[in-house]
């Protein structure tokens, strides 16, 4: 069984994300049934990635990062998120109440300590608040974790 988190940016732009989806389904796809994709199902990458897990067979496990998590997830966002949810294999929940920065650094700390590797649908960009995509590649490359980056050449966010 392979286990592979994602971590990446939200309110992607359309046409990028088409083309990360494609990155996304082709990496992925390979790896079918024996594959356990780890996600907090955030709109943009993360969703992006637990849909091509789920199309690829493989099992998405959730990460909940807070109690509060989906009400300040965006409104049109929350059915995809309860969706997603309810098809995860397992779902982790971190003790935290409220969906802070310091929630979304745990969640992403939790990812990385429990994949094999991870995706990263970043920039490469410095992280916008505590808790963002580079934070949590950050973390993964210091524990050793193999790192695989996803972004559209010229792409903007």
């Amino acid at each position: 069984m392979r286990r592979i988190a994602v971590t990446g940016h939200r309110g992607l732009p359309a046409d990028v994300e088409r083309t990360v989806d494609t990155a996304l389904r082709g990496l992925l796809t390979p790896m079918g049934a024996g594959l356990v994709g780890l996600s907090c199902l955030a709109d943009g990458a993360d969703t992006l990635f637990a849909r091509a897990v789920l199309a690829a067979g493989g099992a998405i496990e959730a990460v909940v990062p807070a109690a509060g998590y989906r009400d300040a997830l965006p409104a049109a966002h929350r059915p995809v998120y309860d969706a997603l949810l309810a098809a995860a294999a397992r779902v982790h929940r971190l003790p935290h109440p409220a969906s802070t920065s310091d929630a979304h650094l745990d969640a992403g700390r939790f990812l990385v300590e429990h994949c094999d590797e991870l995706v990263a649908v970043w920039d490469g960009a410095p992280a916008r608040g505590r808790g963002g995509t580079a934070d949590i590649v950050a973390d993964a490359r210091r524990r050793g974790r193999p790192v695989a980056v996803v972004w559209p050449d010229g792409a903007r966010r």
